[in-house]
């Protein structure tokens, strides 16, 4: 026989991938043989976790240590579960967790939270949220499903009016209360305003303010105000 069709022959010899599912999502496999640990690190459930392999009623579910080898070759496809698993919530994006406590620190990799932002743990309406540190442990396990969410911290800048350093902590500033930093009144009485802005963001790097606009800020933002009598 020719080496070539030694090689077809081999190849057609090899069975195909075998197909189990592991909490809901399908997974193949080139081997047999599966042990408990190998099938919870393909799922990324962690290995102090109960994992099972659902037998047909009445017959008890088997739970499969991390040491069990598993037959995956067998006719049905297999499918394995975790009964104890806990469902939150990250800034409305769902989360699976197989353990009753989780970090303030775990929390935010999950969720992709900058080290920047707050993290808080919604509370029913009426009442404060609950800020989470990152040392702090959050008990999954109470009735109902917790909610996180993150929240930008408003940080003081220092914005530049007429040459004046003035201190700033919204991320916006209207035209009236560019006024206002420079002499107090907000643009109300016998005087009209201009306004003109340097160094801005990327949103509005420099231009013109009329009555009533609104512009991003940055640190180090200029304004300029001019004002003339009303005739």
């Amino acid at each position: 026989m020719k080496s070539q069709e030694k090689s077809v022959l081999a190849t057609a010899a090899q069975p195909s991938p075998l197909e189990f599912i592991i909490e809901g999502s399908r997974f193949t496999a080139t081997d047999q043989y599966k042990t408990g640990a190998q099938l919870k690190q393909m799922a990324e459930i962690p290995l102090d976790t109960e994992l099972y392999l659902s037998i047909s009623k009445p017959y008890k579910d088997e739970l499969i240590e991390n040491e069990k080898v598993v037959n995956l070759a067998r006719p049905d496809t297999e499918y394995f579960f975790v009964k104890k698993k806990l469902f939150f919530t990250i800034n409305n994006a769902p989360f699976t967790w197989y353990k009753q406590f989780i970090r303030g620190v775990q929390i935010r990799q999950l969720g992709n939270i900058s080290p920047e932002d707050e993290l808080y743990l919604d509370i029913k309406e009426g009442w404060q949220d609950d800020k989470i540190l990152d040392d702090e442990i959050v008990d999954l396990a109470r009735p109902g499903r917790e909610r996180f969410f993150s929240k930008e911290v408003d940080k003081e800048i220092t914005i530049i009016v007429n040459s004046r350093d003035k201190p700033w902590n919204k991320k916006i500033i209207s035209f009236e209360e560019v006024i206002t930093l420079k002499d107090g009144t907000g643009g109300n009485g016998n005087k009209a305003y201009t306004i003109t802005y340097s160094d801005g963001p990327r949103t509005n790097p420099s231009g013109e303010m009329a009555k009533g606009d609104v512009v991003d800020v940055k640190n180090k933002m200029k304004f300029y105000a001019t004002a003339t009598d009303k005739s």
